[in-house]
């Protein structure tokens, strides 16, 4: 935002523009300092007069100073602008932000509302409203900004529906904030620039609509107005033409000032590089249950009672289909994940990994639900907890890391105000012990330059620094349990070494349960202790990670330790070109 009113201010039509408003509304404000004579005080010598050293723009039709009312009734506009302006953005805005998060019953009623309005003759209204509540403009132009409240609705609700399913919305979530602060810190910042450009443009129109009203003389006449004078200028203008003339520069000049704004608003909009596009969450629709079956459980050594962290029990999870009818994409599941150890959920992609991840978050994607089972955390059934009691829990108590660290980081915030966010919510730091907390957690993480990492925004750091910086955040507010969603699929090998050891590390000093989500049985055979398995929905086998890997029971865990390259000999020197562009001696690989 602070960059697009710099732009503005480069470009000639908008800074232009912006100069005659800021005037307009100073003149406004300093008009009993400005005005020469009293706005009402009428001389019966000087009717329709013209200017003079004594009336510089001339008297009207009853002897008022012109320039004296002209300074008044540009308050008068302004005021019923602002108020315009107030009316319409609180409603559509408001309106526009419940629909577009929430959807549902806020986007049928917000829908259904918006279409009678639009439907309404503005005008006709408007002169109803006049008849019944008298002269008063105020009340005419509070109608008005009733009736041109969707206008605000509908682009605000475009952007958020837009924005809703943004991962770092997802991140926002997991890390305890309610809707609330998510939709007034993330989503909010997405309506601004669009919400701005279209107030220029309602603000025109404004200005014409009080005016209009006033010249048909259905305002207050004791209170001088650019339509009303108006009015008188066309009363007398073949006696004093030039008192048309005042009233319409005014009206028409900041009409048209309006309306430059607005344009330069949305081409210096235009004029900024589109973000790269983030994929969403994606909802599985493709995911095919199979017949049940009983999951192959190695032999362990017993563990000490009270040790089980998280215990997810026979849990199911469906997504509602048009038909009415519910699909189940994740049945029956089985795991447990003890204090001080990282179980590895493994399995191809689409087997239902990060839907089970979800489920324990619950944070499924729009449309899906818990149809069976339970998820016990410390005791407690997640799977029967308010939503107000899961926000409490996400962040401070279980902790998420993605598989996409650049778009997990809202790219309108520094990477420092989003990890202070979170502890200052749940560990009601202030503002400089959390920040003193950010740059040691940036610094344990293995950031270089943990100061200028956290001024610096998302854009401006790679990839493995940004997943460092979402897992300095997941562990900011010391939480029991940390599922990593496949935390390395988008670094390359040497990053993902790293990040591995330094989750490893993180997890044995602050002994926290760990559920690994990832496809990589390699990853499985450096971090985990016990791990299960997945196909379709499905966990198949379970045990500790040295059973499995020594001796697989289930077909399909057989087959993914047969999908892994086996280690051979490397294949040697590979041939190089020559500056003739012929092929040279080999180059070792």
């Amino acid at each position: 935002m602070t960059s697009l009113w710099r732009r503005l201010l480069r470009n000639p039509t908008g800074i232009g523009s912006l100069i005659f408003l800021v005037l307009v509304v100073l003149s406004a404000v300093f008009a009993p300092l400005l005005a020469p004579h009293d706005p009402n005080t009428a001389s019966a010598y000087d009717t329709l007069s013209g200017p003079s050293a004594t009336y510089w723009l001339g008297n009207d039709g009853s002897g008022h100073d012109v320039l004296s009312r002209l300074l008044f009734a540009t308050r008068l506009s302004v005021t019923l602008t602002g108020e315009t302006l107030v009316i319409a953005a609180v409603l559509g805005i408001v309106a526009g932000l419940l629909a577009g998060y929430y959807g549902k019953f806020f986007e049928a009623v917000g829908a259904a509302g918006t279409s009678l309005l639009q439907a309404l003759p503005a005008i006709v209204v408007l002169l109803a409203a006049k008849s019944v509540l008298g002269p008063s403009d105020f009340a005419a132009m509070a109608v008005f900004g009733v009736l041109i409240a969707p206008a605000f609705y509908r682009v605000v609700y475009s952007a958020v529906s837009a924005v809703r399913g943004e991962l770092y919305v997802d991140a926002a979530r997991v890390s305890g904030l309610s809707d609330p602060r998510i939709i007034g810190r993330h989503v909010l910042t997405v309506v601004r620039a669009p919400a701005i450009v279209l107030a220029a443009n309602i603000a025109g129109i404004s200005v014409a609509i009080s005016a209009g009203l006033d010249f048909l003389g259905l305002g207050d006449p004791a209170i001088p107005s650019w339509g009303g004078m108006l009015n008188d200028g066309f009363t007398n203008i073949f006696t004093q033409p030039l008192l048309v003339l005042w009233p319409s520069l005014a009206i028409g000049l900041t009409c048209i000032a309006f309306a430059l704004l607005g344009n330069a608003l949305r081409d210096e909009l235009e004029r900024v590089d589109a973000a790269p596009k983030r994929r969403r969450r994606a909802t599985p629709a493709t995911t095919v249950t199979v017949a049940p079956a009983a999951v192959i459980t190695h032999d362990e050594a017993p563990e000490k009672p009270g040790t089980d962290l998280l215990v997810v029990q026979h849990l199911s999870v469906g997504y509602g289909s048009a038909d009415g009818s519910v699909k189940t994409v994740v049945e029956d599941v089985t795991l447990t994940v003890r204090r001080g150890e990282v179980h590895g959920l493994i399995g191809e992609s689409g087997s239902g990994k990060t839907q089970t991840a979800f489920s324990i978050l619950r944070l499924l994607p729009s449309g899906g639900r818990l149809v069976g089972g339970s998820i016990t955390f410390e005791g407690r059934d997640l799977a029967n907890l308010s939503e107000k009691q899961m926000t409490a829990l996400r962040g401070k108590k279980i902790a998420y890391v993605p598989q996409e660290p650049m778009s997990n980081l809202d790219p309108s915030f520094t990477v420092g105000s989003q990890l202070v966010e979170p502890m200052r919510l749940h560990l009601g730091l202030s503002k400089s012990d959390a920040k003193a907390r950010a740059l040691d957690l940036l610094a344990r993480v293995g950031i270089p330059n943990p100061g200028r990492t956290y001024a610096a925004y998302p854009h401006e750091v790679s990839g493995g620094m940004a997943q460092r910086v979402l897992i300095a955040g997941a562990i900011s507010c010391d939480p029991d349990l940390l599922i990593a969603d496949e935390p390395t699929t988008a670094l390359d090998v040497t990053v993902q070494a790293e990040v591995l050891d330094l989750l490893r590390d993180l997890q044995r000093e602050r002994q926290m349960g760990m559920l690994l989500v990832t496809h990589n049985f390699g990853v499985v055979a450096d971090l985990c202790d016990r791990v299960s398995v997945m196909q379709s929905g499905r966990i198949v086998e379970t045990g500790p990670v040295r059973a499995i890997f020594a001796g697989p029971r289930h077909a399909y865990t057989r087959s993914l330790f047969e999908a892994i390259l086996p280690d051979a000999e490397a294949r040697g020197a590979l041939p190089g070109i020559t500056s003739s562009g012929t092929l040279g001696e080999g180059v070792t690989a």
